[in-house]
């Protein structure tokens, strides 16, 4: 009934229908298998992509070859770049998506792929043999095989759904959990464990009074995810802000009692970055109304999304507290918010290429490694994809270093520090966030797919030959153009910027703090009859290039640096208990992660310098 396939990917999130696309742009046949059809690349939280850092991350995954930023652009209602105020490294695209059109622009650009089949069940195991994943066992008895197995179950892996002091199991609202596979993969020795997410009310539209909220504009001149000529919309939706108040807390705390997240029915972990409404009136009892982002969910829908009011607790004290919101006062509710609890694995039993270490060809991508978020789980999933491709043609894999990628970070992060909680990417966790900006992803990484043979890159490598060119010669213009002290002194009068007293290069008036590009635009038409030749974000990054052009070179003697211990190769199989001069957590820690590199073993939880020290001495270093 089935021939063998190449990968089989479990699942059809977001990180299922990357891990889809990218084994199958790679060359290999695909089985994607899902409980339903019908909620393919389902947005189950916010109808949103990107923000910050997650933004990059989805500008990356275009850059790679996935689709979530095309899908992302083409059902679009808004766009805003957001940290504008801040430096270029901080500033991360946002869309908010109409939900049925994105699944919809994400199962036709699958059924248009000819090396991807469907299939819809569940899968309650994995087919091992000799410590290899060769495929898929289904609930009613079929065996599909493989020459591998990508995992990415989302939250439905023995999932239990709380409202209240109600729970039932089920993987998503108005979907039944998914059974068998963690207690298969728990008997070949994985460890698991449980996390916690949740999800807000959604109301309806017609029954609030938008002239009690602050309304959020999208941005004027809206940009995009992706580096391919997506359409996108000719108008914009508008969201909008509203508040909790001290009335709203005190309602909310009627239902402490009932709370699942307080009388202990909740084992798992939640998301430290986005906690329920009753977690937040707890934990921040000192402030007196939290924001809450009032989110539409399509153009041809009354739907709305609460964005900050996640609950699990009783859905009559749900509706009795946002009965007193600004705006709500008439509110009709959809559906209660709930909590959800889930299986995951400890990411750390997981190589770089995103492979388990117990079974070859069985990779893990998405919830199921502990972290959160469409965006992280999407570049899991592309990356488990095209890692899945790779191991089927015995090929070496494709890891990203932490100074190439948000996903380098990401992926490094997990493998080598594991998590307790929800992993959620931020700026802050690169260390090299001036070179990973969301205006290069491309530059960084369309070649390095093309390389190991993504299909379809071959226009997105001219147009990246152009932008570096055209970003030269735009640099060059802006060192050798010189400014009068008459041109430009009264502009820094104006910012309270010290005057010119001689001609100097743009270059170096680029270079001062807040001065932009365009605002000399407005004070040279020269300069602005120039750069008008060129795409906005051809010029954006020239600018960006020069003005941080001191920091980006330090960045890059750190990344330099890093790489000389990233060359330094460790075997997998190598004993560290020889090793006296370790300390025993860093033994522990070595022996169980089995790191690459000493760059990677340097990263590790729990391993010290002085650890480093010791390996670099006995590699002769």
């Amino acid at each position: 009934m089935f021939p063998k396939y190449d990968v089989i990917v479990v699942g059809a999130g977001h990180a299922g229908c990357e891990a889809a696309v990218g084994a199958a742009n790679m060359g290999s046949s695909v089985l994607l298998v899902t409980m339903n059809m019908q909620t393919i690349a389902q947005m189950s939280c916010n109808p949103a992509m990107g923000g910050v850092a997650k933004g990059q991350i989805v500008r990356e995954v275009d850059a790679l070859g996935g689709y979530s930023g095309i899908v992302s652009d083409e059902s679009m209602v808004q766009f805003r770049l957001l940290n504008r105020s801040k430096g270029p490294a901080m500033w991360s695209p946002r869309t908010q998506n109409d939900r049925m059109l994105f699944a919809g622009k994400w199962r036709s650009m699958l059924e248009a792929n000819p090396r991807i089949d469907f299939w819809q069940e569940m899968v309650t195991g994995i087919v091992v043999k000799d410590g290899r994943a060769c495929g898929v066992r289904t609930g009613i008895g079929i065996e599909i095989l493989s020459n591998s197995v990508v995992l990415t179950n989302g939250t439905f892996l023995n999932g239990l759904i709380h409202i209240g002091e109600k729970q039932f199991g089920g993987g998503r609202a108005g979907e039944r959990a998914s059974t068998g596979i963690t207690e298969q993969l728990i008997e070949l020795g994985f460890e698991s464990g449980r996390m916690k997410t949740g999800t807000p009310p959604r109301v309806d539209g017609r029954s609030l009074d938008w002239s009690k909220m602050e309304v959020q504009l999208g941005d004027e001149n809206p940009g995009k995810f992706s580096y391919t000529d997506t359409k996108l919309p000719d108008r914009q939706l508008n969201c909008h802000i509203t508040y909790t108040n001290q009335k709203v807390h005190d309602t909310l705390k009627e239902g402490f009692e009932k709370s699942p997240m307080f009388n202990g029915r909740i084992r798992g972990l939640g998301p430290r970055y986005c906690p329920s409404i009753e977690d937040k009136i707890d934990r921040f009892a000192d402030r007196d109304r939290h924001q809450l982002f009032v989110e539409p969910e399509g153009w041809d829908t009354c739907e709305i999304y609460v964005n900050g009011f996640s609950s699990s607790l009783p859905e009559d004290v749900q509706f009795k507290a946002m009965k007193l919101i600004p705006g709500f006062e008439n509110v009709k509710m959809f559906r209660p918010g709930y909590a959800i609890e889930y299986d995951f694995f400890q990411p750390t039993q997981l190589s770089t290429n995103l492979e388990t270490k117990l079974v070859s060809g069985l990779f893990f991508a998405g919830q199921i490694n502990g972290t959160t978020g469409y965006e992280e789980a999407a570049c899991q999933g592309l990356m488990a994809g095209i890692n899945a491709h790779l191991f089927t043609r015995e090929e070496d894999p494709f890891v990203l270093k932490r100074s190439e990628a948000y996903i380098g970070v990401l992926i490094d992060d997990l493998v080598n520090k594991g998590t307790k909680e929800p992993y959620r990417m931020f700026t802050s966790r690169a260390e090299y966030r001036i070179l990973l900006r969301q205006d290069n992803a491309d530059i960084r990484l369309t070649k390095r797919a093309h390389a190991i043979g993504m299909n379809g890159l071959e226009e997105r490598l001219e147009k990246i030959a152009k932008k570096e060119n055209d970003a030269k010669a735009i640099k060059k213009y802006f060192e050798n153009y010189s400014v009068e002290p008459r041109e430009i002194n009264g502009f820094f009068e104006s910012i309270k910027s010290s005057p010119l007293n001689q001609k100097v290069k743009l270059k170096s008036v680029l270079g001062r703090p807040h001065v932009t590009l365009e605002a000399l635009e407005d004070v040279l038409p020269k300069i602005k009859e120039y750069t008008s030749a060129f795409e906005k974000e051809t010029v954006g990054l020239a600018e960006i290039d020069l003005k941080y052009e001191g920091y980006i070179r330090k960045e890059q003697e750190m990344v330099d640096k890093m790489n000389r211990l990233e060359s330094v190769a460790l075997k997998t199989d190598f004993d560290y208990h020889e090793l006296k001069g370790l300390s025993a957590e860093a033994r522990e820690k070595l022996t169980e992660i089995k790191p690459r590199s000493i760059g990677q073993a340097s990263r590790i939880s729990g391993v010290s310098p002085a650890d480093i020290s010791v390996l670099l001495v006995y590699m002769g270093r």
